[in-house]
């Protein structure tokens, strides 16, 4: 079978496509037929590592997120069976196979039913930005462990930078949960995507009044903000945020170091929350995946042009391309088209 792996940090032209032996997955997991595959940030930067060009112990395949076909399941495995339809996260954490593989092998407890009514696509763009969005919005002291229609009733939520896969989930979640969402852009383009999101207040950061429009919109400010970047927006946020509300704080450069001004935060007795889907506990991670599959199930994380999240496509071997554009900030969603299934 073809997979993608790379054996030495470096830049996209470490990446190379193989020819692997098809293993038979263990009791405890699930061989998937990979249709789509979903491109992360954190691909690239695993990838690049720290510019030094290791040698890694064991090749790497790449990929978290994926979606496809179970075509073989452990004896232990009770929850999905072969034909069925799933979607993966965290599948490279911590180890070498990942989604960029035409038959990869994964723990079963991260294979969840894919509903007949969600494409590929969508499958293969839940995994880590729906999962990071989702803690994002219930980190929140008092706030909904688990998100479900009604969750957030009542509760503003800022989504910041409202046109990346993250606070596209964000935005859809919450507003699915009963939000009310607003969020901020940088242009009419992303706005446009915003809107198709479902947030019901696009402010456009480099020609309005950000805290003026916020604190017209919802008085007491914003229970929850959704923030992609702390260095810049940090006044910003604690000028908006409501009395006791959260910053979920997602995102960052490896040398970067966060300035809080700390007589403001405590005023409003402000809490930063500062998350990595990778690393959060089994009981948050278990509540995101059943909310996400029940807010999957019920339509409300579709991706595509007509919900605000362009797809950007590429054949497994050009995943080096997919690589490049993630890493270039390409609007929406990039995907790999791994096989026709």
């Amino acid at each position: 079978m073809r997979a993608i792996e790379y054996a030495r940090t470096g830049g996209v032209d470490v990446l190379e496509v193989v020819e692997r032996d098809v293993r038979e997955p263990a009791p405890d997991e699930v061989r998937v037929r990979i249709a789509v595959s979903g491109v992360n940030p954190t691909d690239w930067k695993a990838r690049a590592g720290n510019g030094d060009g290791a040698t890694l112990p064991h090749p790497q395949i790449p990929g978290q997120d994926g979606a496809g076909i179970v075509d073989a399941a452990g004896d232990a495995v009770t929850h999905v069976a072969p034909g069925d339809r799933v979607w993966l996260w965290d599948a490279a954490y911590g180890r070498t196979d990942g989604t960029t593989q035409e038959l990869a092998i994964i723990p079963a407890g991260q294979v969840v039913a894919l509903p007949d009514s969600a494409s590929f696509d969508v499958g293969a763009s839940l995994g880590i930005p729906a999962l990071t969005a989702h803690r994002a919005l219930t980190a929140r002291e008092g706030g909904p462990e688990r998100l479900e229609p009604g969750a957030l009733e009542g509760v503003t939520v800022l989504v910041s930078g409202g046109a990346g896969a993250v606070s596209h989930a964000a935005i859809q979640l919450a507003a699915w949960a009963g939000a009310t969402v607003i969020t901020t852009v940088s242009s009419d383009e992303k706005a446009a995507l915003a809107r198709k999101a479902g947030a019901h207040h696009v402010i456009n950061y480099r020609s309005e009044d950000v805290v003026a429009r916020v604190k017209d919109i919802a008085p007491a400010g914003a229970a929850v903000i959704v923030e992609v970047n702390a260095n810049a927006n940090i006044e910003t946020d604690l000028a908006v945020i409501a009395m006791g509300g959260t910053i979920v704080i997602y995102a960052g450069t490896g040398d970067s170091a966060l300035g809080v001004p700390v007589r403001a935060s405590m005023a409003k007795n402000v809490r930063l929350q500062f998350i990595l889907t990778y690393t959060t506990t089994a009981e948050q991670k278990q509540k995101a995946v059943a909310a996400v599959s029940a807010a999957t199930a019920d339509g409300a994380l579709e991706v595509g042009d007509a919900t605000g999240l362009p797809i950007t496509r590429f054949p497994l071997e050009r995943t080096a391309d997919a690589h490049q554009a993630v890493e270039d900030g390409a609007i929406g969603k990039v995907l790999i088209d791994v096989a026709a299934l």
